[in-house]
């Protein structure tokens, strides 16, 4: 019973920092575009210029 009084108040930090961490990449705008990572890469880059010599 004694560690509930340790482990409670942790489980409850531990989930406010996530919490904090989750709405603060929601409004840095990480969630914005979901599938342009995910069809990124099925396009092929531009091929590059060699630089001149």
């Amino acid at each position: 019973m004694d560690s509930l009084i340790l482990l409670l108040p942790m489980a409850l930090f531990m989930g406010f920092l996530g919490l904090v961490a989750f709405l603060w990449n929601l409004r840095a705008g990480q969630y914005e575009d979901l599938d342009g990572a995910a069809s990124r890469i099925l396009f092929d880059d531009l091929p590059r210029k060699e630089p001149r010599r």
